[in-house]
């Protein structure tokens, strides 16, 4: 078996100054605004929560799992006119990211038959069920297609996605797999060709965020990204400065380096380059699925 990475090895880590007082409980996100839903694919059952009304926009946990931050960049797309589907793949959904419970979900899901952590491990097996998910959602909400937003742990599986018809607007945000091989892609060959060759049938873009510096997400994994999909990757590239200096303790002790744009890296003020990149992507899915709104007002 694949050895963890050292910093998935490190013993725990005392939480920052500030947190102790409170609790890790205060910052749990109760979920409330959204529906619960159990979704069957193939005789596989998992719950997702949806919230919002338009097409459907399937946004993906990540590390360790339907954190707040993940939950306040779904009710952005909700708020820009989509029915957001969040499906629970890992973790306590809602909860905040600690370093202790954060580590227990890293390690479970390395292990998993559902996930391909590692070098050589190809397409993870979960990208046929969400697949199934964005079919089902499309279906359900209409317009021309479906988004799927990756994040981390499933930044690549929103790119896998695209094998399904529905989904039109994949967003890869800063992709960790695998995990040990900084310039490796999580996709078998028949899968990488069959991505490649649906994005140019189709003339698809990929837009991709990461930050300069990650360690999680190099510049070798968007030059592969880019090997492979040619002019139909979008990678964008943030300064390592514009990160969130106070992420929570997951992403401040393990992750330990600039690394998620838009969710625990964020910081929410007009202007700044991460609320740039999140209105980029609710850009980019509002002229994918609601492109009537960007059509020319016909003469009178």
């Amino acid at each position: 078996m694949a050895r963890l990475p050292l910093a998935l090895a490190i013993p725990p880590l005392t939480r920052r100054p500030g947190l102790d007082q409170a609790g890790p409980v205060n910052y749990d996100d109760p979920i409330t605004d959204f529906t619960r839903r159990s979704v069957t694919v193939e005789g596989v059952t998992k719950t997702v929560y949806v919230a919002g009304a338009g097409p459907a926009v399937v946004v993906l946990p990540e590390m360790p799992g339907i954190s707040p931050d993940v939950l306040r960049l779904a009710r952005w797309v909700r708020d820009a006119g989509f029915t957001v589907h969040v499906p629970s793949l890992f973790g306590t959904d809602g909860a905040f990211p600690t370093v202790e419970g954060g580590r227990e979900v890293v390690r479970r899901a390395c292990v998993s038959a559902e996930f391909r952590a590692f070098a050589g491990g190809g397409t993870s097996p979960v990208t046929l069920w969400l697949r199934g998910l964005a079919r089902q959602a499309h279906t359900a909400c209409g317009g021309p297609g479906a988004g799927a937003i990756g994040l981390c742990f499933t930044g690549n599986f929103a790119l896998t996605m695209a094998l399904e018809p529905a989904v039109i607007a994949p967003v890869v945000n800063h992709p960790s797999l695998p995990l040990d091989d900084p310039g490796g892609l999580e996709l078998d060959a028949a899968d990488a060709r069959a991505v490649r060759d649906r994005l140019d049938r189709d003339g698809l873009t990929v837009l991709a965020y990461r930050f300069e510096g990650d360690r999680w997400c190099t510049g070798q994994r968007f030059a592969a990204y880019r090997a492979l999909l040619g002019d139909a990757f979008d990678g964008r590239v943030l300064p390592d400065t514009a990160a969130n200096p106070a992420p929570p303790p997951f992403f401040a002790d393990l992750v330990g380096t600039p690394h998620s744009v838009v969710t625990a890296h964020l910081v929410d003020e007009a202007g700044h380059p991460t609320v740039r990149a999140r209105d980029e992507i609710l850009s980019f899915l509002t002229e994918r699925l609601h492109p009537q709104a960007h059509r020319p007002l016909s003469a009178t």
